[in-house]
């Protein structure tokens, strides 16, 4: 039994981030996997044991328990190549990661699980209401990647770091959410760098 465990919902990319994070770097890490639309992420013995948000991923160590797929990441990668040695450079990766889970995941993320796990037929009234403020929104955070990225590689310095990791993994599936992403080009080269990386996994892996 490995003495990392993945506490998760394996089309959630949140939960992708930690398997690619742990791919990279070549560690093994057991998987647990929940119905989150049966909603055993908020049983008792979930609450009580995992994680009282009632929420994944959540990070196994040992007997601890880290949930946040930004926190798991950063204790996977810490003191290696994915995590930059140079302090601008680290928090800019982190201003990348803050800004993934504030600007981009809340809208390309949440449209992508409306329209693919639920769909539009069977959403409430409250959701249909957000549709095209999450559109517009989703639409803005790309936009803004792929001027960020018309100049460089990857999102900060010279190599993959945490940040592309954070961005790729709701990123390269935003299609599923009703994005169009052939309207970004650098986000398109970007992301086949990303996947060309040795370690890389696919989210349905």
């Amino acid at each position: 039994m490995s003495d990392l465990i993945l506490h998760e919902y394996a089309q959630s990319g949140n939960c992708y981030k930690i398997r690619l994070t742990a791919a990279y770097l070549g560690l093994a890490i057991e998987r647990r996997e929940y119905d989150i639309l049966a909603g055993e992420t908020r049983t008792p013995a979930f609450l009580g044991a995992v994680n009282a948000n009632g929420r994944i991923p959540v990070l196994q160590v040992g007997d601890r328990f880290l949930p946040e797929s930004g926190a798991a990441c950063l204790y996977l990668a810490d003191g290696s190549a994915l995590i930059p040695e140079d302090r601008f450079d680290r928090a800019d990766m982190m201003r990348w990661m803050f800004w993934e889970q504030y600007n981009h995941e809340p809208n390309v993320a949440t449209l992508r699980f409306w329209r693919l796990f639920i769909g539009d037929n069977d959403l409430n009234d409250a959701q249909r209401a957000q549709l095209p403020l999450k559109q517009a929104a989703g639409e803005a955070a790309l936009a803004l990647m792929d001027d960020h990225l018309g100049l460089r590689d990857y999102f900060v310095g010279d190599r993959l770091t945490l940040a592309d990791i954070a961005l790729y993994a709701y990123t390269h599936v935003a299609n599923d959410g009703g994005f169009d992403l052939t309207r970004y080009q650098s986000i398109q080269r970007w992301m086949k760098k990303v996947a060309a990386t040795r370690g890389h996994v696919t989210i349905e892996d």
